[in-house]
């Protein structure tokens, strides 16, 4: 029996009231990456049907995009790493696996409930500047903007992950 969406199993626990919703989706977006990405081929990671965006750029960019509005909404800048990263996302790489995205992401979502959970309420709009130019946004804009922009991307890599799969199957039948 299917479980229903996370939102609707209750609070997440030990995160703020005001926070749920950010939790919910993120914790919704871990379970539906990892469902669709079961036994996807990593030598499919790099497709790009009709030109969109491939399988392996999603989950690079959920990861790091998690990753850099969380470090924007504690008040820091993003150090060199990140943005060795964020050069890196959607370059191929034969030597990225699924399983290397899937940990990476799912330590992504870990430490963004951890976030969560340790975010006073009372912090939630204060100003964060995010990027070199400070734009303007706070503490409660990124963490919403975190799930908000998991979940469009989530949404895309269903698509995506779901043609790359019919194709797959349709070549094999030929």
């Amino acid at each position: 029996m299917q479980q229903p969406e996370v939102w609707m199993r209750g609070p997440a626990e030990g995160v703020p009231s005001l926070l749920q919703p950010a939790a919910h989706a993120l914790l919704q977006a871990r379970e539906e990456v990892n469902e669709i990405m079961n036994n996807f081929p990593d030598n499919l990671l790099w497709e790009r049907p009709a030109n969109v965006a491939s399988p392996a750029f999603h989950l690079q960019h959920l990861s790091g995009v998690i990753n850099r509005l969380l470090t924007y909404a504690k008040g820091e800048m993003l150090n060199q790493e990140q943005l060795d990263a964020l050069a890196k996302e959607g370059k191929e790489d034969s030597s990225i696996t699924v399983a290397g995205l899937l940990k990476q992401f799912n330590e992504r979502i870990d430490e963004a409930i951890s976030q969560l959970k340790n975010t006073d309420e009372k912090t939630l709009t204060d100003f964060r500047g995010v990027g070199r130019k400070q734009l303007p946004s706070t503490v409660q804009g990124l963490l919403f903007h975190a799930a908000e922009h998991t979940m469009r991307h989530l949404g895309q890599l269903l698509v995506t992950v779901r043609i790359i799969r019919s194709q797959a199957k349709q070549q094999r039948g030929l």
